[in-house]
């Protein structure tokens, strides 16, 4: 029985042994003939290039002298000249390749295999999809050998090895033109759906009415970018926008925190939603009317729609797998990220950190039009804002030139926001002489797809919260009947009111938080 045991076991290892060798000796994939045909069909049919200049590139082609032939063949149609035999073969001697790409004798050859140029679009993506499957192989052989190497961190491996493949996909995706009749079909649905809805938007509703009215919602595959300089609310502005489009609309969103951790993410929201300064929800001390505020309106928080990922120092190549996936499993349809400059692309090498944010932002607004969904991306803006002299109420706004570190940021985004809040510069009042206490802009500077301008909101610094201007207290009015109809139930906790709660039932409805 041992000895039976031995002898499986040693045909095992032979065959396992031999198939390692027969793998490490395999031919990668190529296809000869058909790159001989396609070679020959460009040099026969006088407009065969534009048929396939989409889909092969000389590096495409397997044999180095089909790579030469297709260069010199690119080179023509680049100078709008004609490709036949006879062109072909002289720039090849322009290049001084004809000897290399084997000579007249073997042009005239590859025209002379062709019968068809029927099939020729069919035969190039077939050398097209053995070039990716090449390039695939040579990136998975890099990978290998680099995670034998123990003195790799593992980390930085990942990284290299998913912006590897990010830069292969992109390269090779393709996507067919499309003729306008069912383009019109779908727009007209989307119009006639639009119709149906009682609010008018087109696109997820924000909850701020101003805003809504100039944008008619955020719109699917729209990249938005919203700036401001430190301090002016950004975090606070969509966190109450957050909670607007998933507690108050049930739309599903995913909030990408590179700043904060998830928790403090989520005290901001409690103090958004509960209005109770943002200092008693880190430190407790809370007042016995307050721990009934809480308890009152945490609940629209629970169950809520929204997803947070507080990966710190996130690469935008991770960050697109994580979209796939939010969007694909929990139907998650806005995302938002907090912020734009602490993403990084690593494991690919840039000159400059500008051409590294430029490759985020372009990043994002392709997997905002792939996933088909608005991406809302917060951003820093440099210190021109500060520097600008002058005492007007619109000495310090923001201008697009204010963006931080890539001026790809303004030309790859749909639209560009800025929040800015007078009152934090001490500007107090407007050119016509209204107050600005408590009030902020959102300045829309760039709209592709519709008109610019400013929509004014109200900012409750204590709560770090957002409204539209007309919701000044009435949140807080409607806790105070819920507080005392609880002080009528509760007698002990009645004893326990601060003399000066507002509990008389009288006409004076402000409340102290």
């Amino acid at each position: 029985m041992y000895m039976e045991d031995r002898k499986n076991y040693r045909n095992t290892r032979g065959k396992q042994a031999s198939m390692s060798l027969s793998e490490v000796g395999k031919r990668p994939p190529e296809a000869k003939e058909l790159e001989e045909a396609v070679l020959g069909a460009l040099m026969l049919e006088k407009d065969a290039y534009s048929i396939v200049s989409d889909i092969l590139t000389p590096q495409s082609f397997y044999e180095h002298s089909h790579e030469l032939i297709y260069t010199a063949i690119q080179n023509l149609a680049i100078l709008q000249k004609p490709v036949d035999m006879l062109t072909v073969q002289e720039q090849l001697k322009k290049q001084g390749d004809l000897e290399d790409a084997g000579g007249a004798y073997f042009l005239a050859q590859l025209t002379g295999k062709v019968a068809s140029t029927a099939h020729l679009e069919y035969h190039a993506r077939i050398v097209a999809q053995k070039y990716l499957a090449r390039q695939l192989i040579h990136f998975t052989s890099q990978i290998q050998g680099k995670a034998f190497d123990e003195t790799l961190d593992i980390d930085d491996l990942m990284q290299e090895a998913e912006a590897s493949l990010f830069e292969i996909s992109q390269r090779n995706m393709k996507k067919d033109v499309t003729q306008i009749n069912p383009v019109i079909k779908e727009a007209i649905e989307l119009l006639n759906i639009a119709s149906k809805r009682k609010d008018g938007l087109s696109g997820l509703p924000t909850g701020f009415a101003g805003l809504d009215k100039l944008t008619s919602g955020w719109q699917k595959s729209d990249l938005v970018i919203i700036a401001a300089r430190p301090a002016m609310g950004k975090t606070a502005f969509v966190l109450s926008m957050a909670k607007n489009i998933a507690v108050d609309f049930k739309h599903h969103v995913a909030v990408f925190s590179l700043e904060m951790s998830n928790v403090q993410l989520v005290n901001r929201l409690i103090v958004n939603v509960c209005e109770i300064e943002g200092e008693k929800i880190k430190n407790g001390q809370l007042a016995e009317h307050e721990w009934i505020q809480l308890d009152q309106k945490i609940k629209d928080l629970y169950d809520a729609p929204i997803f947070i990922d507080d990966t710190p120092s996130l690469s935008i190549f991770e960050f697109r797998t994580k979209a796939r996936r939010l969007v694909r499993e929990e139907h998650v349809e806005i995302i938002i990220i907090d912020y734009l400059q602490l993403m990084n692309a690593s494991g690919a090498a840039f000159g400059s950190r500008e051409q590294e944010v430029s490759t985020i932002s372009r990043s994002l607004k392709g997997l905002a039009k792939e996933l088909n969904i608005p991406i809302i991306a917060l951003s820093q803006l440099n210190r021109g804002v500060e520097n600008r002299t002058g005492n007007g109420p619109d000495s310090k706004r923001p201008q697009l030139a204010d963006l931080r570190e890539s001026g790809a940021i303004e030309q790859d985004a749909d639209m560009v926001c800025f929040i800015h809040r007078p009152e934090y510069y001490k500007i107090m009042e407007d050119a016509d002489g209204n107050s600005l206490v408590g009030m902020a802009e959102l300045i829309i500077a760039k709209h592709r797809n519709g008109s610019v301008g400013d929509v004014r909101l109200r900012f409750k610094g204590q709560f770090a919260k957002f409204c539209n201007p007309d919701e000044d207290n009435d949140a807080g009015i409607g806790m105070t009947s819920i507080i005392s109809s609880r002080i009528n139930k509760d007698s002990q906790f009645a004893d326990n009111v601060p003399p000066n709660f507002p509990y008389s039932g009288g006409s004076d409805n402000s409340v102290p938080f």
